[in-house]
């Protein structure tokens, strides 16, 4: 059982680096080698709009790790291999919340 973590980091602006963060984060918090599993990420959105991406590390024997980007307050949850939510990561103000997603 996960014990639900706040954290806060300020340090992300771009997609690019939201996912490096993402994935480095699901990685060593599961003990897997960052390039040892495919990994892939989906825009979420609401009435047309891309509100957030869901991101997967996809482990060993269809183990999967994910997280969720919610754009309108800019924080990612993380969710262990049976779904359990187990980490929260308030960004605050970065100009990744500001950020207008339109194409994926």
């Amino acid at each position: 059982m996960y014990a639900m973590v706040y954290a806060l980091s300020t340090s992300i602006s771009t997609v690019e680096e939201l996912k490096e963060y993402v994935y480095g984060t699901l990685c060593s918090d599961h003990d897997i080698l960052a390039d040892a599993f495919p990994k892939s990420s989906t825009p979420l959105r609401r009435g047309g709009e891309i509100c957030g991406i869901m991101f997967c590390v996809h482990g060993p024997r269809t183990v999967e790790f994910t997280a969720i980007w919610e754009q309108s307050r800019n924080r990612v949850f993380f969710f262990g291999p049976t779904g359990v939510r187990y980490r929260l990561v308030e960004l605050g103000e970065t100009p990744l919340s500001k950020l207008r997603l339109t194409a994926w």
